[in-house]
């Protein structure tokens, strides 16, 4: 009986140094995939030009470490890739947009939105992300189109549901 209290110490000690363990691992382990493909990216396309998706993967690694001007750089890279015909290049766009608004350039951002949207009609993430920008710009009425846009292609899409319920309500005038 004496016995019993340090042992469930001892063990619920251990289960959570393994869970913190692997969670440090884990961490590590990502940071270095990231890191690795980063310099391995930057390498390649320092002596070649690139293919739209290396410069849309460095840009990303660029707009993850919140460095959005160098990304806005490779985004732009990307658009004028070597197999540039041959790509969806929305995704391209979509970045492009996400990092200009991260800039507060938002007047760029939904040019490269809707030109996201030109080259995929229905891409939600990129009418969530046009809903977002013109909420930046107070622009309700063009947010709440762009949301319930989204909604149309995928009606159980959570945040353009919120907005577009938040959006609504402060359009409607209280009596």
């Amino acid at each position: 009986m004496n016995d019993t209290l340090p042992t469930i110490y001892l063990s619920v000690l251990l289960v959570l140094l393994a869970g913190v363990t692997f969670a440090v691992l884990r961490q590590v382990l990502k940071t270095r995939r990231i890191e690795t493909t980063l310099s391995r990216l930057e390498k390649k396309l320092q002596k070649d030009r690139g293919t739209v998706i290396e410069y849309y993967e460095l840009g990303s690694i660029y707009a993850d470490k919140k460095l959005f001007g160098q990304a806005i750089l490779l985004f732009q890279k990307a658009l004028k890739g070597t197999d540039a015909d041959e790509e969806n290049l929305a995704p391209v766009y979509n970045a492009l947009g996400f990092a200009y608004c991260a800039k507060e350039q938002y007047d760029l951002a939904i040019r490269q939105y809707k030109e996201a949207l030109k080259q995929e009609p229905g891409y939600v993430t990129a009418l969530n992300n046009l809903g977002h920008v013109y909420e930046r710009k107070q622009l309700t009425a063009q947010a709440l189109e762009a949301y319930d846009e989204a909604l149309k292609y995928e009606p159980k899409n959570s945040t353009a549901k919120r907005r577009a319920e938040s959006l609504r309500k402060r359009l409607v005038t209280p009596a």
